[in-house]
C-alpha cells in the first residue's frame, strides 16, 4: 500500500523524521504566504475604477478624513465675508474737487459767446471724467445762469453727502440708484436729470477691499475647523459592486490598505510564527500519545497530505468572499480522520486546520471558532460512523451549531440584519451536509490508499446475507459456527482493551473462509459420528492441506473484494505456528525424529501485526482448545486460556502487536467469562412423558367413578 511505503521511508532514521517535519512546516508556510492566501480583499484600486464586488468594512475603524476636513475648511472659507477698510475722506475730497473742476469747465463753455451750440456740445463731450450725452449737454446750455448755479451747488452738496457714507465697490450701483431720491424737489425733472447724470458718475468707492485682512480672516476660519473623523462599523458597505470609486471612497480604502501593496516581510513573519507554534503543538501531541499510551498515530503521512489538501483548498476559496467561508466544508477533514482512526487525532488536527484556514481573514477568531466547534460536535456525534443516519445527524449538528455561532456573533456586534443572517445560516447547513458528503468520499479514497476499512464497509461485511458468508454457512456450516463463536470471543476482548471491536468481529467472521475449498477436510464440518483425523494420511500432506486454507482464504478475499484489513485476519490468524497434531504424528512415525522438517508443518504467517489480528489468533486457539478439552469448571477454562496465551507469548507471536501484559490479563479474563457462558454445563431435564400418559388419569377421573 502507498501508506506503508511512505511510513517505511519516514522510519529510516531520526534525520529523515526531522526533515519530514521541516518539509511539512515549509509547505504549510508556503500555503499561507502564496498570493492566493495573501491576496487582499480587493486588487489595488484607484479613483475612477468600478468596484467589481461589494467591499465591506472588515472591522469597525475610524480615521481623520482629509477629504471631508478640506471640504469643511472650504465651507468655512466661503462663509468669510470680504473685509473693507474704513471710508477714506481723501477720496471724497478728491471726487468733490474733481466735480468742481468739471462744473467750472462746463461753466466756461457756457460763457463762450463765440461758440455755437454744436461746438459747445462737442467741447463738453470732450471731458474725460464725465460723460455727457448730447441731450443733457443741450439741456445744460439752455439753462439760465441762476439755474445753472443752483444745479452746481446741488450737485456738489449731493456728492459730498452721498460720499460721507462708506461705499464699497459692490455698493456703488446701489448708491447711484439712490441719487435721484436725494435731489431736492425744487428742481424740475430736466434739471433733476442733469444733476443725477453728473453726480452718479462721480460716485466712487471710498471703502477699499483689504486683501490682507480678508486673507487673515480666511486663514483663521480654516484653522478653526477641527479635523473631520469618518467612521465605518464592521460589515458596513464602503462601496457597492458596480459603483465608481470616488475620492472619498478611495480614502477609506486607502485607510484599509487596499490601495497599496502590503508589507510582505510582516506577512512572512506572521505566517512563520503561526506555523512554528502550531507545528510544535501537533508534534507535542504526537509525542505525548507515544509516551502515555505507547501507541503511534497510524498513517500519519497520509493524514498530513490530506491536511495540506484541505488547507490549500481553503486558501484558494475562502479569501475575498463573504458567504463562501461559511460554506467551506472544513469539518470533512476532522470527521474523516476521526472515523478512520480516532476522535482525538481528528480533533487535534482540526484545531490546527481551523486556525490556519481562518488566518488572515477579516474575522479570524470568529471564523476559526465557527470552524472548530461544529467540527468537534460532529466528531463526537459521528464516532466511527456505523450508520448513514449518524452521518445525517452529524451534518445537522454542524448546521445548527454553526447557525447558533453566527447569530451569537451578530448579536454581540449589534448588527443583525435578517437577510445577511439568513444567508449565513443557509451557508452553515450547506457546510454541514457538504462536510458529511465529502467525509464519505474521503473515507473511501483514504481506505483504498491506507488499507483501512470504514465502519460502513465493516457493517456491510458483517451482514449475514453477504455472499461469502452465505456460501460459508451453506457449504461449511461448522466453520461458520466456529467463526461466529470466535468473533464473539474476540469482540468482547477487544472492547475490554479498547481496540477496534467491530473490525475484530468482522475479521473473525472471515478468517476461515479458505476452508470452503475443502470443507469436509476440517473436523468442524464432519459428522460427529464420522470424525476423520487424517491419521491414515501422510502427516506432511495433511498439514499442507490444512495450511492451504490460508492461501485459499486470501484468494476468496480477492475474489469477493474484501478489504486489506480483513485479508490481514486471514493471513495472520495462525501466525507462523505449526500444525501441531500432524507434526507430532510425523515425529511418532519417523525413525529419526531429528530429520523431520518442521517447516513442512508451519503456517506461512506472518505473525499478527495489530492488536485486532492478535486477538483473533488468541480467540481461535483458546476456543479450539476449550472445545477439544471440554472443561467442566471455570477454573479449568481459565487454565486452558492462560496456557494458550502463555504459549503464544512465549513463541513470540505477539511481539509486533503492542499488546501489554495488562492487556493480556484483561483478555484472559474476558475469554474466560465468554467461554464460561458459552460452554457452561446445562441442567439435564427429565424425559417428557407421552401426552397420552399425562392425560390418562384425567380420563379415569369422571363423575361415575
Amino acid at each position: 500500500m502507498l501508506s506503508n511505503r511512505i511510513e517505511a521511508f519516514l522510519k529510516q532514521n531520526k534525520l529523515t523524521n526531522t526533515l519530514s517535519v521541516i518539509a511539512l512546516a515549509v509547505v504549510v508556510f508556503l500555503i499561507l504566504v502564496l498570493p492566493i492566501s495573501l491576496r487582499q480583499e480587493t486588487s489595488l484600486l484607484n479613483i475612477g475604477d468600478v468596484a467589481f464586488q461589494d467591499i465591506n468594512a472588515p472591522r469597525t475603524f475610524s480615521y481623520e478624513s482629509e477629504i471631508l476636513t478640506e471640504e469643511a475648511r472650504d465651507d468655512a472659507e466661503k462663509s468669510v465675508q470680504p473685509i473693507y477698510l474704513a471710508a477714506d475722506p481723501s477720496i471724497t475730497r478728491k471726487q468733490v474737487e474733481k466735480l468742481r473742476v468739471v462744473l467750472n469747465y462746463i461753466s466756461a463753455v457756457r460763457s463762450d459767446s463765440y461758440s455755437t451750440l454744436g461746438q459747445k456740445i462737442s467741447d463738453t463731450q470732450k471731458l474725460s471724467d464725465l460723460t455727457i450725452s448730447s441731450e443733457i449737454a443741450e439741456a445744460i446750455f439752455s439753462l439760465d445762469d441762476e439755474k445753472w448755479a443752483d444745479i452746481q451747488e446741488e450737485s456738489l452738496y449731493l456728492l459730498e453727502e452721498m460720499m460721507r457714507n462708506s461705499i464699497r465697490e459692490d455698493q456703488i450701483a446701489t448708491m447711484q440708484r439712490n441719487v435721484s431720491t436725494q435731489i431736492s424737489f425744487d428742481f424740475s425733472e430736466t434739471e433733476a436729470g442733469i444733476i443725477n447724470n453728473i453726480v452718479t458718475q462721480m460716485i466712487v468707492a471710498n471703502s477699499l477691499y483689504s486683501n490682507d485682512a480678508t486673507s487673515e480672516a480666511i486663514m483663521n476660519a480654516r484653522e478653526n475647523v477641527k479635523p473631520v473623523t469618518q467612521t465605518y462599523v464592521a460589515g458596513e458597505t464602503i462601496v457597492s459592486s458596480g459603483e465608481v470609486i470616488d475620492i472619498l471612497t478611495w480614502e477609506a480604502l486607502q485607510e484599509l490598505g487596499y490601495t497599496e501593496p502590503r508589507n510582505k516581510v510582516l506577512d512572512y513573519l506572521s505566517a512563520s510564527l503561526l506555523t512554528a507554534v502550531l507545528m510544535a503543538f501537533n508534534m507535542l501531541y504526537i509525542r505525548r500519545i507515544r509516551q502515555t499510551t505507547g501507541k503511534k498515530i497510524q498513517d500519519l503521512a497520509i493524514i498530513a497530505i490530506t491536511f495540506l489538501v484541505f488547507l490549500f483548498a481553503a486558501k484558494l476559496i475562502i479569501p475575498n468572499h463573504t458567504i463562501l467561508p461559511y460554506m467551506f466544508p472544513i469539518a470533512a477533514f476532522g470527521l474523516t480522520v476521526a472515523s478512520l482512526y480516532d476522535y482525538e487525532t481528528g480533533l487535534i488536527f482540526s484545531i490546527t486546520l481551523s486556525i490556519l484556514a481562518a488566518y488572515n481573514e477579516s474575522s479570524t477568531i470568529d471564523l476559526a471558532i465557527y470552524y472548530l466547534i461544529p467540527t468537534a460536535i460532529a466528531i463526537f456525534i459521528l464516532g466511527r460512523g456505523r450508520r448513514i443516519t449518524i452521518f445525517f445527524l452529524a451534518g445537522l449538528a454542524i448546521g445548527f451549531s454553526g447557525s447558533a455561532l453566527v447569530i451569537a456573533y451578530r448579536l454581540l456586534n449589534s448588527y443583525l440584519d435578517f437577510s445577511g443572517v439568513s444567508s449565513l445560516i443557509g451557508a452553515s447547513f450547506i457546510n454541514g451536509f457538504g462536510s458529511i458528503s465529502l467525509t464519505l468520499i474521503f473515507q473511501y479514497i483514504l481506505s483504498q490508499i491506507t488499507g483501512k476499512t470504514t465502519a460502513l464497509q465493516l457493517m456491510d461485511l458483517a451482514r449475514p446475507d453477504h455472499p461469502l458468508l452465505q456460501e460459508l454457512l451453506i457449504n461449511a456450516p461448522g466453520t461458520y459456527q466456529h467463526s461466529l463463536q470466535v468473533s464473539n470471543l474476540a469482540e468482547q476482548a477487544a472492547k475490554v482493551i479498547n481496540c477496534d471491536a467491530l473490525l475484530t468481529r468482522v475479521g473473525a467472521l472471515y478468517h476461515d473462509v479458505g476452508k470452503l475449498k475443502n470443507p469436509l477436510f476440517f473436523i468442524e464440518n464432519q459428522p460427529t459420528t464420522q470424525i476423520d483425523t487424517h491419521d491414515k494420511m501422510n502427516p506432511a500432506q495433511a498439514s499442507a492441506t490444512i495450511v492451504r486454507h490460508v492461501e485459499d482464504g486470501l484468494k476468496l478475499a480477492m475474489e469477493y473484494h474484501l478489504p486489506p484489513q480483513i485479508e490481514a485476519f486471514i493471513r495472520e490468524h495462525h501466525a507462523t505456528s505449526l500444525t501441531r497434531y500432524q507434526y507430532n504424528q510425523a515425529l511418532n512415525e519417523s525413525k529419526d525424529p531429528d530429520k523431520v522438517n518442521a517447516e513442512l508443518f508451519r503456517y506461512p504467517g506472518p505473525n499478527p501485526n495489530s492488536k485486532e489480528t492478535a486477538l483473533l489468533m488468541l480467540a481461535d486457539g483458546c476456543e479450539a482448545r476449550v472445545r477439544a478439552d471440554s472443561p467442566k469448571t471455570v477454573e479449568e477454562i481459565r487454565k486452558i486460556v492462560d496456557g494458550a496465551i502463555d504459549h503464544y507469548l512465549s513463541m513470540g507471536y505477539l511481539s509486533h502487536t503492542e499488546l501489554t501484559l495488562n492487556d493480556l490479563r484483561l483478555v484472559s479474563l474476558s475469554f474466560t467469562k465468554t467461554l464460561t457462558n458459552s460452554y457452561h454445563q446445562r441442567v439435564k431435564y427429565p424425559e417428557r412423558k407421552e401426552e397420552t400418559e399425562i392425560k390418562g388419569p384425567e380420563k379415569n377421573d369422571s363423575p361415575s367413578s
